[in-house]
């Protein structure tokens, strides 16, 4: 499960996949030309989290989809406060 931004950290972007590294560089080229993550350049990780089941993940998605926007930047800052990318930390 994965959340990811634009360069300016305005529009959140809450995902799920069980390849996170192949994931993030399909959102970097743009390789689903329509998806709202290519309309709005969103290609910024900035916070993750790892499950042993994608049921698990997905259920965790749902979770934060369900939540606020103030809860999303919350759990975010917890872990990274200065919205950094993360990407390094998964290759």
């Amino acid at each position: 499960m994965y959340i990811l931004t634009n360069k300016t950290n305005k529009v959140l972007y809450v995902g799920v996949t069980s390849n996170l590294s192949q994931r993030l560089f399909q959102h970097r080229t743009g390789f689903f030309k329509d998806s709202f993550t290519s309309q709005y350049n969103i290609t910024k990780l900035v916070y993750y989290e790892k499950f042993l089941t994608i049921e698990d993940a997905i259920h965790r998605e749902k979770q934060l989809k369900a939540g606020s926007r103030q809860k999303k930047i919350e759990l975010i800052e917890i872990r990274n406060k200065e919205w950094q990318d993360l990407s390094d930390t998964i290759f």
